[in-house]
């Protein structure tokens, strides 16, 4: 007992406590200072599209590298750092194995299984041929040959997914194939890597396995895969149906399922010694990726991979490439560093040359996809490290690897940027607007709603906007929630990292009423409309964002906005809604489509899927893009039966001898004046012959002095009409409408809109406010889902 108190009171093993305190200390606060850098230096870059791994190395080896804080890293540290490396780096190859479709091995994809195999196949044999002569292992080799040269061929698949998609270029057919393509590539290098390991043991120095450990190994691994592929499904079948969506996952089924891919990872290397990298690989390809379980470990090992590990992953690189070792002085090194290089690129730009060649590509695609398939990654930078720690290796020759891996990804951002120059130039700018629909495509709407009250209204205006049955038309009923503190209160985190689930009640309820009300007007009415439903859950600061979003990445024709104010069974209207009118308006100045707005006064109070009711409704044809939106929608509901759609077309009369008359006289010499005449009676005239000539359409034309006559002209029609379809009013010189957006009360609605839509006007008469989409300029950005191959 007398000695225990001694030991507790010595002051050296307090001293020694307290040293090991700030030995913690200090590396938590150099990780603290990494992931601070690697932020502030990746906002620096990102105006050069440099990728995030980028800045990650530069921290790393610049901090790894002080002198001080490679004196004050002690050895424990650093073994424990290399412990979190090999730990991270089995997670990573698990993620990458679940991520691969195992039908990939039923389907191949022809043109990307060719040119994969070929720039992998002509950069092996250019490496085994030249690798020899680089002297890269103490001992001459042909095994570390073979492997190095597989190290060499492969892709990193990851690193280029996340490159693609955040350079903008993953939706595009080059961007879908290049993923494709790399994915092809690291599975097959990562299995032929597999296949060796199987048969020769790197901790023997290559040695031949016996017959018996090859047969171990290959028993062991196949009660893994169909552990993997049969028992794990099994079990994540059962953890789904007892956690339902929306709910957190419960505490003991979340620990037997991580216990049991554990085991089932852990099986191979416990019982027949294999590497766990390539065996948590393996396992992962055989899963399943659906469930609620595969997507929440993806979610978080990818956000934990992206905040945490991916820059501790560079500053332990930093901590094994250490730069005093490196052989700079000798001209052999850099010999190396620039052979190397050339054998990655020019192996896959040669490769993809030659399929490109038997596939048609253009030379330069085939080049690009050449450069972008020869990036490295994390694990080929692993694994020129473990060569090192396995003394197979000197330090300089694997300094040199790990640099021409950096060398793989730099270029990256550069050839990004030629592919996007290139589909400028080939690719013609996509106006995404109803005047230049293609007749054989599908009409595709987003169709936002406030709530129950807009349910008629949005039926009736999806069976007014059907149109022919073939094509059919698409509409996307997009409810918008505003996300306040209550609603927020009652949003649960999904599986996902940005996933949120709604478990509010009334909201649940109200979006299940929605959907039922819409899908029996579909099922029982129509079947040339299919219906999707979607949820815009944000403040309303940003749902304009969301909703332009939506409308992209859908490629929709139009977007619908229903009016900031609702009108009450007295005709008057409410402020229910009044916080949206900021959103209607930046969605009209930011929509990447047209945009209608439109003011719901007993469009929704009657129903015209039964053929009783008659909605009459007419079209004001002034000038303009606009007005020319207008007409192209006029055309759709002039097919319906239920609809008499009526065109007033308002003329300037230039006959008269008045001041306004002679002021239009001497704008129409303008050249900008004559080009929109020009389109607005090519296309009135073509509008004419298809449904006024025909019978199906009435038309009347009013001659007009000035905006006091127009306004006069449009008083007159109250009453007569239950929609009208007006144009926002992007016009040339139209002194029809001059001095009319002095007293506006809703600007963001033109000045035609703003008289239809006001309060003195009509309390049955609903407007539809079109604005064409807008091309500011030159384009700016590149949509998603070009075409260049």
């Amino acid at each position: 007992m007398d000695t225990e108190d001694r030991t507790t009171n010595d002051p050296r093993c307090t001293q020694v406590t307290v040293m090991k305190v700030a030995n913690i200390a200090f590396n938590m606060l150099i990780f603290i200072i990494t992931l601070a850098l690697c932020s502030v230096l990746h906002m620096l870059l990102r105006p050069y599209s440099q990728p995030r791994i980028i800045s990650e190395a530069i921290v790393g080896f610049f901090l790894s590298n002080l002198p001080f804080l490679r004196k004050n890293f002690n050895d424990d540290a650093n073994t424990a750092l290399g412990y979190v490396a090999e730990f991270g780096m089995i997670c990573h190859m698990f993620v990458i194995g679940l991520e691969i479709d195992p039908n990939i091995f039923v389907r191949i994809p022809i043109r990307e299984a060719k040119v994969a195999c070929t720039g992998l196949l002509i950069t092996f044999l250019l490496s085994l041929f030249i690798t020899p002569m680089l002297h890269l292992s103490y001992e001459p080799s042909i095994a570390f040959d073979v492997t190095i040269s597989l190290v060499l061929s492969g892709t990193a698949s990851p690193l280029l997914t996340r490159i693609i998609n955040d350079l903008k270029i993953g939706k595009s057919d080059i961007g879908r194939f290049l993923i494709s393509t790399a994915v092809i590539s690291d599975l097959i290098s990562i299995i032929v890597l597999t296949l060796g390991y199987i048969v020769f043991d790197p901790l023997d120095d290559f040695a031949f396995r016996k017959v018996r450990d090859i047969l171990l190994i290959l028993a062991v691994l196949v009660i893994q895969t169909i552990l993997a592929a049969k028992c794990i499904p099994f079990l994540m079948t059962w953890v789904d149906s007892h956690n339902p969506q929306g709910k957190l996952m419960k505490g003991p089924h979340l620990i037997v399922s991580i216990a049991s891919l554990v085991f089932v990872c852990s099986l191979s290397p416990w019982i027949a010694h294999f590497n766990m990298m390539l065996s948590t690989f393996l396992a992962g390809i055989v899963m399943p990726r659906d469930g609620r379980l595969s997507k929440l470990l993806t979610g978080k090992v990818k956000y934990f991979f992206g905040l945490l590990f991916f820059p501790v992953f560079m500053v332990w690189v930093g901590f094994q490439v250490d730069f005093s070792e490196f052989e700079s002085h000798n001209l052999f090194t850099w010999a190396s560093i620039a052979f190397l290089f050339a054998i990655i690129v020019g192996g896959k730009v040669f490769g993809s040359i030659i399929s490109g060649i038997m596939l048609g590509f253009h030379w330069q695609d085939s080049v690009a996809v050449g450069l972008l398939l020869g990036i490295k990654g994390h694990f080929h930078i692993f694994m020129a490290l473990l060569a090192e720690q396995r003394n197979i290796s000197s330090s300089s020759n694997s300094s040199a690897i790990v640099l021409v891996c950096f060398l793989t990804f730099i270029y990256a951002p550069m050839v990004v940027k030629s592919i996007i120059s290139r589909a400028r130039k080939r690719s013609p700018t996509q106006r995404m607007a109803l005047q230049w629909l293609n007749p054989s495509n599908e009409l595709r709407i987003v169709l936002c709603i406030h709530g129950l009250e807009n349910i008629q209204s949005t039926i009736n205006f999806m069976e007014i906007s059907q149109g022919p049955e073939e094509p059919q038309m698409t509409v996307y009923v997009n409810d918008l929630i505003e996300l306040t503190e209550t609603v927020a209160s009652t949003v649960a985190r999904g599986e996902g990292v940005d996933a949120m689930t709604i478990t509010d009640a009334g909201v649940i309820e109200m979006r299940e009423n929605i959907t039922n009300t819409i899908q029996a007007y579909v099922n029982d009415h129509c079947e040339g409309i299919d219906v999707q439903r979607t949820l815009t859950l944000c403040p309303m600061a940003t749902m304009h964002h969301e909703i332009c979003t939506l409308a992209e990445d859908m490629s929709v024709s139009l977007i619908i906005l229903p009016f900031h104010k609702n009108q009450q069974p007295d005709g008057k209207f409410n402020a229910n809604h009044l916080a949206f009118r900021s959103v209607n308006r930046k969605v009209l100045r930011y929509a990447p489509c047209s945009v209608g707005v439109l003011v719901d006064r007993g469009l929704g109070s009657n129903q015209l899927t039964g053929g009783t009711q008659c909605i009459k409704t007419a079209i004001i044809f002034i000038a303009g893009k606009d007005d020319r939106e207008a007409l192209a929608y006029a055309g759709r509901v002039a097919r319906h039966s239920g609809v008499k759609l009526t065109v007033i077309r308002f003329v300037l009369d230039t006959s008269g001898s008045n001041t306004s008359s002679r002021i239009t006289r001497s704008r129409a010499n303008t050249v900008e004046y004559e080009e929109e005449m020009k389109e607005d009676d090519e296309y009135f005239a073509e509008f004419y012959d298809r449904h006024v000539a025909t019978g199906h359409v009435a038309y009347m034309e009013k001659y007009l002095l000035n905006s006091g006559e127009t306004y006069s002209t449009i008083k007159s029609l109250e009453g007569e009409y239950s929609l009208f379809i007006v144009g926002r009013g992007e016009r040339v010189n139209s002194t029809l409408t001059a001095g009319m957006n002095d007293w506006e009360v809703c600007p963001e609605l033109g000045p035609i809109g703003d008289i239809l839509s006001a309060p003195d006007f009509s309390t049955t008469a609903s407007v539809l406010i079109i604005q064409q989409h807008k091309l500011r300029g030159k384009l700016q950005g590149l949509h998603e889902e070009f075409s260049i191959m």
